[in-house]
């Protein structure tokens, strides 16, 4: 079978097609024809060993595809060959098949497409598990999205109003902001590009209070980190809740007296570890954003694909921050 795999770290440029085995199902385990890879950004951080897990190599790229069943392992009930199905496989996906654990595993509705399949699971339930169990988002509160027309922060501006929240979008253009007002943002600020010296830093927090409102954002989703986060937490209400969810503008240092003088939460969101620990709830959440699909109410934006000779290129999209909703990798 073909595959793009990374044989050396380093990054999108260092991958290379080849031509490997085809893999087999181990018991608790299905065969998947893969169709569509979503991209995300661990995709990028893990081919330059610079993620919390490092694969053995030769190793795909790719935690979450969209396929057709192929074969199943001893003890798999829940599923049968040419099942359409979602998986989560943590890497391997952009192959023309792979395996993955048949509880990582989400039976497709008939009406989804391959592609927006692929796109639903690591963004949205990254931000549903962010909002949901993480924030308490309640109907009425003020959610401020950082990075709300990437992946995980346009799913975030979705959800935030499917469950009730006046949602506020922060982005870097106004194409951006466009297609954040377009997924249901009420409003939204467009920031500069950092770094920022100390007056930069003070307008960045003043744009974000001034979106805000007097009261302050009663969630903060910050999925670009760096000066952006400082800055955010400074809008932040009282007893708000800061969501840390990524930092492709780098590791921020946030003087905790902040945290203090706002009365607030700074929450750590590891959606993967959690899924783990409790498979129980992330099952029902899983089940809450297909059902919230099924109603329209959510829609995953897949704005580029690529086919799988130039899975590097979809990479590149998103720490170059070009990436607007999903890329994807289509397997033909």
């Amino acid at each position: 079978m073909k595959a793009l795999v990374s044989e050396a770290s380093g990054g999108p440029e260092t991958l290379v097609m080849r031509d490997l085995p085809v893999p087999t199902a181990g018991a608790g385990e299905v065969l998947i024809r893969v169709r569509a890879c979503g991209v995300n950004y661990p995709d990028a951080l893990m081919i330059e060993d610079k993620y919390q897990f490092r694969p053995e190599r030769p190793f795909a790229p790719g935690g979450e595809i969209a396929g057709d069943v192929l074969t199943v392992g001893a003890g798999v009930t829940e599923f049968a060959a040419g099942d359409r199905v979602i998986a989560l496989v943590g890497h391997g996906g952009m192959a023309e098949q792979v395996v993955a654990k048949a509880p990582k595993c989400l039976k497709m509705p008939a009406a989804m497409p391959y592609d927006e399949a692929a796109a639903l699971i690591f963004t949205y339930g990254t931000s549903y598990h962010a909002l949901k169990q993480r924030a308490a988002l309640k109907p009425g509160d003020t959610l401020l999205v950082l990075g709300a027309a990437g992946g995980v922060g346009l799913a975030a501006v979705e959800l935030g109003v499917a469950m009730g929240a006046r949602v506020l979008a922060a982005v870097s253009s106004e194409e951006k902001l466009a297609l954040a007002k377009a997924h249901g943002a009420t409003d939204g600020v467009i920031y500069p590009r950092g770094p920022f010296d100390k007056d930069g830093a003070k307008a960045l927090a003043d744009l974000f209070k001034n979106a805000c409102g007097k009261r302050g954002a009663d969630v903060v989703y910050d999925a670009v980190g760096g000066d952006y986060a400082e800055a955010a937490l400074r809008a932040i209400a009282w007893e708000g809740r800061f969501l840390v969810v990524g930092f492709p503008a780098g590791i921020p240092r946030i003087p905790l007296n902040l945290a203090l003088l706002k009365g607030c939460q700074i929450v750590g969101i590891f959606w993967g570890s959690w899924t783990e620990r409790d498979p129980v709830a992330n099952a029902e959440n899983n089940r809450e954003l297909i059902e919230l699909y099924l109603a329209g109410r959510i829609k995953p934006h897949v704005s580029l694909r690529f086919p799988l000779a130039d899975g590097g290129l979809a990479i590149q999209e998103l720490p170059a921050r070009r990436a607007l909703g999903k890329v994807v990798v289509t397997i033909d």
